[in-house]
């Protein structure tokens, strides 16, 4: 299971079929992910505590992924990186990500380790 934080409007602005790309694609040449529940909010409280909106974290089985995945060291920490668009039956379940009102990711929606 890999995981991937993305804003809530930018997800639900693709076709429910169509695959899915995070909006810096073009830029990155691939889609950032991680994987276990406490680094997804250091990630996300990192480089997104100030970025506005509700954000959602997509729960990924690798092994469907059509694109090649690639585990990338940054830092001391390796992060799988899908190089290429995100089929959806790749995703096995959406979660909501909770946060406080000065933008601080907190938790989840539900436990993201009972998926």
């Amino acid at each position: 299971m890999i995981l991937h934080l993305t804003p809530v409007e930018h997800y639900n602005s693709f076709a429910p079929d169509a695959p899915y790309l995070p909006s810096d694609f073009e830029k990155d040449g691939f889609i950032h992910c991680t994987t276990g529940s406490e680094l997804l909010l250091t990630v996300a409280n990192t480089y997104y505590r100030a970025s506005p909106g509700e954000f959602q974290v997509l729960i990924i089985d690798e092994d469907i992924i059509a694109s090649p995945v690639k585990w990338e060291l940054s830092g001391s920490i390796l992060f799988p990186h899908i190089y290429g668009p995100l089929n959806r039956d790749a995703i096995i379940a959406v979660v909501a990500i909770q946060r406080t009102p000065d933008g601080e990711f907190t938790g989840y929606e539900r436990p993201l380790d009972e998926l």
